[in-house]
Order: C-alpha cells, then structure tokens, then sequence
C-alpha cells in the first residue's frame, strides 16, 4: 500500500514537472490539448491530492486555471466530441469557473451539451440547488453510465439532504461505488459520515467511518472526518462500542490515531463518559510511545480525570500533580484545575462536631417515649402555618462548622461549573 502511494506521487511530481518546468513551452503545448485531455490530468492530480500528497494542491489550482482558458478559447466544433462536452461539465462540478459553463452554453448552436444538465449545475452553481434537486433526481438514472455519471450523483446528494438524507445517502453510495480512489468517493464517503451523524444514525456512521479512514486518511480534509468521529463516538457511545473504536483506527498511523484518541478523551472527560475517557486516553498513550511527550502529558490528564468517579482520587490527585502548566493548553489548564478542586473536597477530612446531632432537631413521641425525628421544614411548609410564624423559621438548623462545610462545597462545584463553561 505504502509502495502504491510512493509510485502515485512520484507520478504526481511529473506530471507537475511537464506542466510548470518550462512556463511557456507548456502553455503552447497545453493549447494544442483536447479539454478532455487536460480533465483527465486535472482528475489525477485531484485524486493524489486526496490521498495524501498536498504538494499537488497548487498544481490543481494551475490545472483548473489551464483548463479554464482552453475551454475558452477553443473552437467551438470541438464539442461536437462528446467527450470535451464532458469535459467541460465535470469542470464545473470539480471547482471550475461556473461562469465559464454559462459562457459555453451560451455559444452551444449546435446542441451539443444538455440544457437539462446545464441548467440544473447552473442553479446548483449559483447556490439554488434546491430548485434543481427534482431534475438532478431524475438525471441521475439517465446518467447512470456516462463519465459525468458519479459526478452528477453527488451533485444530486448535496442538493438532496436537506430533505431526504436517505435519499442523498443513497446517491452518495452510488458515486463512491463508481468512482472508487477518486475525489468523488472521498466527498460522498466523508459527507455520508455527515448525513449519518446528524441523523442519528450511529451504526451506518460507523460503517462509513470505517471506509473512510482505511481509504482517505492522509487527505487533506481528513480533518472532517475527525471531528465528525469523534462526536459520533462521544455522543453514542454504548451503541458504539470499544472495539469498533479500536477497529476504525487500528489502520491509522500512530500520530494520526493518537490525536483521534487524545480528542475523543478529552470530550468523554467534559461529558463525563469516564469509561470512554479512560480507554481513549490509554489507547493515546501506547500509540504514542515515541511520539511528542506534549501528548502523552495529555493522556495522563484526562486518564487522571476519569479515575475520580471509581474513587480512585489519591491515584488522581497523585497524576494531575505531576502535570506541569507549560504542558498544557488554558483550555486544559482550566479542566485540570477543576479535577483538582474535586479531589481537593473529595479527600478534604470532615469536621468532627459536624457529626453531632442536633438535641433541637429531634421531639419525644408522646405514646411510646421513643425519640423521633422532627418533621422537616419542606413538610411543615406544606401544612397551614400558624399565624406569625414561616416554614424556615420551623426548619432544622445545622451544625455552624457542618454548615461551612456544606457552604465551601456548593462554592467549589459552582466554581468548576463556571469553569467548563468557559471550557465549553
């Protein structure tokens, strides 16, 4: 695998050479190329980038600009080849010059491109996709085993979710699976990673995840991906399970794994998933063994943080102290003092008189003798008041060091929600 990519992007690199190493050699010679000559480069160029080589990022813009003045320019009989019709309409849905489409139809005397196909790229173009998502809908079929084919699905998916995410899944599978290795199987497999997690579709996100991380996990919008992961995991976990976790980014390298794993635990820690936060942190750390110590500082925080709810909170306490600030992120820095206060109050020994009890809280049961306790306030309040007298002035007083107590605690929790939500 790592050999066929090495390959693809030394091919890249020459193909990048013959295009730029003699400006204006290459430009004469690119004019005497076919539109449908010049996408098939585009289209490989395009596909390197999302496999992993971003170098080939500034000659896709090179290409797109090439491409764009040779439709141009070229005589219009040059369409009467169906493939440079092509050509011109897989332009446009590739981040081309959407002027330049209007521009072509407009001198199309002879027919040649598809005033249904135009009109609705035009619209989808321009930001009116819903206008055109019926007729998309219907061409797609029609479509189904032309070059523009793939390309046209997930047009359709991208005007279609909004009302019918099924459906746009639907085209979505169609594109990948006629366009395998492609930037069209890596938009439709992240966009229904998407679709799935806004839908709560947690098992068909997974199932996409999965793809999209053995395929396209060096492209440069991988970062996508992450995010939507992460919050698929964070928010359905139970439903999903450790080892699917495990299993989607058992194929990652180990800096891109560790990062996933290092995010996910830190979202469980905020949502306090303690389990999920405390396999992800682990996981971080022995996937990142020989890799940043900044990171495993991290696994180390929110792994200490996970451990408060089994009570483990010396163990706790013994791990966030040994964290230094210049590890850390404020953002971190601000959950980690938080851990530190929970911990503070947690082993913080009580005050002995707050164990006593209070002779006034407690009354003599006039038929057997027996001490009982004395009615609540909140009950009192519920009965008839004698006049001039309030349900709080009935209610138990408590110890005054039992109150500080009670008084310090609430301060604390208080504190370190005002922290999170700074956090958050």
């Amino acid at each position: 695998m790592r050999r066929k990519r090495t390959s693809t992007f030394l091919l890249a690199g020459a193909l990048a050479a013959f295009w730029v190493q003699s400006g204006l050699a290459q430009q004469q010679q690119a004019e005497g190329l076919e539109p449908y000559q010049m996408l098939r480069s585009l289209q490989f160029v395009q596909d390197t980038v999302v496999m992993g080589d971003h170098s080939a990022a500034e000659m896709q813009r090179f290409m797109l600009s090439a491409l764009d003045k040779r439709l141009r320019t070229i005589n219009p009989s040059a369409f009467d080849d169906p493939r440079n019709v092509d050509a011109a309409l897989i332009y446009a849905m590739s981040g081309g010059n959407p002027a330049t489409l209007e521009f072509l139809v407009a001198k199309d005397v002879s027919g040649n491109f598809d005033t249904r196909v135009a009109d609705a790229l035009r619209k989808y173009l321009a930001g009116k996709g819903m206008l055109a998502a019926n007729s998309l809908s219907k061409m797609v079929p029609e479509y189904r085993n032309q070059r523009i084919g793939p390309y046209l699905a997930l047009v359709a998916g991208n005007v279609t979710v909004t009302k019918s995410p099924t459906e746009a899944l639907s085209f979505y599978d169609w594109a990948r699976l006629t366009a395998p290795g492609t930037i069209v199987e890596e938009a439709a497999l992240r966009r229904s990673v998407a679709i799935a997690v806004e839908a709560d579709l947690p098992e068909k996100a997974l199932f996409y995840a999965r793809q999209y991380a053995r395929r396209f996990v060096f492209s440069p919008y991988a970062s996508q991906f992450a995010d939507l992961f992460v919050r698929l995991v964070v928010a359905h976990f139970g439903t999903i399970h450790v080892e699917d976790i495990d299993g989607t980014l058992e194929v990652m390298n180990d800096d891109r794994s560790r990062e996933i794993y290092l995010r996910i635990a830190r979202e469980a820690t905020i949502a306090g998933k303690n389990e999920l936060a405390r396999h992800a942190a682990q996981r971080a750390a022995e996937r990142g063994k020989d890799l940043p110590a900044r990171d495993e500082t991290l696994a180390r925080l929110f792994g200490g943080v996970a451990k408060l709810p089994d009570g483990k909170a010396q163990d706790a306490a013994r791990i966030l102290s040994q964290i230094p600030d210049a590890a850390l992120t404020p953002e971190d820095r601000a959950l980690r003092a938080a851990a530190q206060r929970v911990v503070e109050e947690v082993l913080r020994p009580p005050v002995a008189e707050s164990f006593g009890q209070d002779d006034s809280g407690t009354v003599k049961n006039d038929i057997s003798g027996e001490t009982v306790s004395a009615v609540s306030g909140d009950d009192k309040a519920g009965q008839a008041a004698a006049p001039g007298s309030s349900a709080r002035a009935g209610a138990q007083k408590l110890d005054p060091d039992f109150q500080t107590y009670v008084d310090r605690g609430r301060s604390t929790l208080n504190a370190i929600d005002d922290l999170l939500k700074e956090e958050n």
